[in-house]
């Protein structure tokens, strides 16, 4: 979320940055400027009316002490109607602070000054790739082919337990998956971040303090009865252990890594797109989160970006790295970064990670600052990234894995896999 200073120090320059990512309800910047103007001017009604009271109260006990009882009765009278414009102008004062947040809410992140002009991922540009494209025969088969004929994922039975989007793995689909689980954990303990498993449900408050809420709310699964979300990711139960908190200086950064399963409602998918392991409504993901000191955050991604892509260059797929456009980039990131793997078979890229710095946009929500060398408490900013998210990757692993004797596996995943081919 936005900081009001902010807005109005640099009104014109925010409007200009937010139009860069499409956002066209600019005029909501000068709307947060009047109604800010507006509470600032009702504050100081309230003030004076405060001051006033305390000094009425004070003259009302003067005058009982000296015993002028008659003249103190009708202070009091007139002290009621003043408690009674200090009632009207508090109720004012709160509609005005509700009306300001709700239009905060609505105002996504200011994209870094990198970030590419562009209305949707065809805008995207390329920055780096990497690894070998697979030879394939003509008529090599799909991960969903595949999968039917080693027996990996079964689509259909997974439709009966539930519906589309929910596939059951069996017998070494389900060994891969259990081996990427560990694999991505181990490669991140190995770089310094400390594992949670945190709570697949969470509260409104956490949804809405990393900006799931009110932005992604037809998108979240929800609880009606406990009031409560499925996470569509495991940003938001791990980067909430850190709401309304204080840090000192010298505990940055804080490197948090989680694995847990992920529902996303997904509505309006539909056709080729959706096919197989492409697009689901629960899968797998190991993520990584980053708190980190405002001045170190660029630097801090470039870090995560290269862990994600190790775990790429290991797992030998092909692949590569889009800086993200102002119009496909999301509502609470400043710059994001989207690794795609390219699936042989189907011959397209699969989208497999996003890493993006927040800057201070959820840490403004999340109540998340540090106390600086001048005994201030500043924001700190909050980085996230996929590392990584396990259907499309599998896809990948069978559609370039594949041979006429089976499916090859890389050779990082042997030790978790006890075999190197699946047949």
């Amino acid at each position: 979320m936005l900081l009001i200073k902010e807005i109005r120090e640099r009104r014109e320059s925010i409007k200009e940055r937010l139009r860069k990512r499409a956002f066209r309800d600019t005029d909501l910047i000068d709307e947060i400027i009047n109604l800010d103007d507006k509470r600032r001017k009702i504050k100081a009604e309230l003030d004076d009316l405060l001051n006033k009271t305390k000094t009425r109260s004070k003259e009302i006990g003067d005058l009982y002490k000296s015993g002028k009882r008659e003249e103190a009765e009708q202070k009091k009278k007139e002290m009621a109607s003043l408690k009674d414009e200090v009632k009207a102008l508090e109720d004012e004062f709160r509609k005005v602070e509700l009306r300001i947040a709700d239009t905060l809410e609505r105002i996504p992140n200011l994209p870094h000054e990198s970030v590419p002009p562009g209305t949707t991922d065809a805008d995207n540009v390329i920055v780096k790739e990497g690894g070998s494209m697979p030879s394939l025969p003509d008529d090599a088969l799909t991960h969903w082919d595949l999968a039917a004929k080693f027996d990996l994922i079964r689509f259909e039975e997974g439709t009966k337990i539930t519906g589309s989007g929910f596939p059951v793995f069996s017998g070494m689909g389900a060994r891969l998956q259990r081996a990427l689980v560990n694999f991505f954990l181990d490669r991140a303990l190995g770089a310094g971040y400390h594992e949670f498993s945190p709570p697949l449900l969470v509260n409104k408050d956490s949804a809405f303090a990393t900006g799931q809420l009110p932005d992604k709310d037809g998108q979240m699964y929800y609880i009606n009865e406990d009031d409560l979300y499925l996470i569509p990711t495991a940003e938001v139960p791990l980067t909430n252990l850190y709401r309304d908190k204080l840090l000192k200086e010298e505990d940055l950064p804080q490197k948090l890594v989680g694995y847990t399963p992920c529902f996303r409602r997904e509505a309006g998918s539909y056709g080729k797109d959706v096919r197989g392991l492409n697009r689901l409504h629960q899968f797998d993901k190991v993520e990584i989160v980053q708190i980190v000191h405002p001045e170190k955050s660029y630097d801090v991604l470039e870090k995560m970006m290269a862990h994600v892509e190790s775990l790429l260059m290991e797992l030998e797929l092909p692949y590569r790295i889009l800086r993200l456009c102002g119009g496909d980039l999301g509502f609470t990131s400043a710059l994001t970064f989207d690794f795609e793997v390219f699936s042989a078979a189907q011959k397209k890229w699969l989208e497999v990670s996003s890493v993006s710095n927040f800057e201070s946009f959820q840490a403004n929500r999340l109540k998340l600052r540090f106390k600086d060398r001048d005994g201030k408490n500043q924001l700190l900013h909050t980085l996230n990234g996929s590392a990584l998210a396990f259907p499309r990757i599998i896809a990948a692993l069978l559609e370039n894995g594949q041979t006429k004797d089976g499916i090859e596996m890389p050779a990082a995943l042997h030790p978790y896999l006890g075999f190197e081919k699946i047949a």
